[in-house]
């Protein structure tokens, strides 16, 4: 090496050293703003869904106005189609949609991921049957078999949350069998079936853990996809049942409203809508704790 690039090397300032890993994990772990919205709307419905008899200024079916009332001092959001009032109605609508979302989410994880889990992990002519049975059932559109099933079986809340439970779950069966079979190739994976632990072992301690980082992400996107889903069939009718509150009843409800320029029926629209993005800012962050720069192992 020539002086000259020498005294250049020697005056250039080295490079800042790498943060250490605790250091670094600490910054992954921060959460940035929107996080912190998505985790603000979030918390505030819950809580108010929780604590209906406690912050609902009202009953849930009590009549206090007229038909469609303008907001005022006595009811902050006015009342809806037939007098009830609509803040109150918001708050037990919440805790029944968001209720049962989190329900059929859970049936819908526990039928998909197990049986996508097995698939994967036995493999062979298993995962052939299992699969394509799967991709009969997802051949008739979602929506046209919970009205079918509903229709003929009744729109009662265990039925509700058994049907759409098992038609989501159909999705979340190939993502997690998706997942589970890039983790059953690997080397501990082929290390544990040499010691001879059994299947439910290695789903469990091993296929799991390491699969968690997209199970999250797709918990939080089909919560929303079901929370839709059952206020769609409200909106039709064939969801939550009067005199119960629900949002997408509440939207049809008051759906006439619009024809007189009131704002009746936007109300449980814009609380379905910041749900949904508030749920989907806290999953996006939630994603970043388990991201890796590439060659780094995963964290769970």
């Amino acid at each position: 090496m020539s002086e000259r690039t020498a005294a250049v090397t020697s005056a250039t300032p080295s490079a800042a050293p790498a943060p250490p890993p605790a250091a670094a994990r600490k910054t992954r772990r921060r959460p940035p703003l929107s996080a912190i919205i998505g985790g603000v709307i979030v918390l505030v419905i819950v809580l108010a869904a929780l604590l209906a008899p406690l912050t609902a200024p009202y009953g849930e079916a009590e009549l206090v106005g007229g038909v469609w009332d303008p907001p005022s001092a006595a009811t902050w959001l006015g009342t809806d189609n037939i007098g009830r009032d609509m803040l109150t109605r918001l708050i037990y609508g919440g805790r029944t949609t968001i209720g049962i979302a989190v329900v059929t989410t859970a049936v819908a994880f526990l039928i998909g991921v197990t049986l996508g889990f097995i698939a994967a992990a036995i493999g062979g002519w298993v995962d052939t049957v299992m699969s394509r049975g799967i991709d009969i059932l997802l051949s008739i559109p979602v929506l046209i078999s919970a009205l079918m099933v509903l229709s003929v079986l009744g729109t009662s809340i265990p039925v509700l949350i058994g049907t759409i439970g098992i038609l989501e779950s159909t999705r979340v069966y190939f993502v997690g069998r998706a997942v589970a079979r890039t983790i059953t190739v690997l080397d501990y994976v082929a290390v544990a079936r040499l010691r001879g632990e059994g299947l439910g072992w290695i789903i469990v301690r091993e296929v799991l853990p390491n699969a968690l980082p997209p199970l999250i992400a797709e918990a939080g996107l089909r919560f929303c996809f079901i929370f839709l889903f059952i206020a769609s069939l409200s909106f039709l009718g064939l969801g939550v049942q009067p005199p119960a509150a629900d949002w997408g009843s509440m939207v049809r409800e008051n759906a006439q409203a619009i024809n007189f320029g009131l704002y009746a029926p936007l109300f449980p629209a814009g609380a379905i809508a910041v749900l949904t993005i508030g749920v989907n800012l806290v999953i996006d962050w939630m994603l970043t704790l388990h991201s890796r720069p590439s060659g780094h192992a995963l964290e769970v």
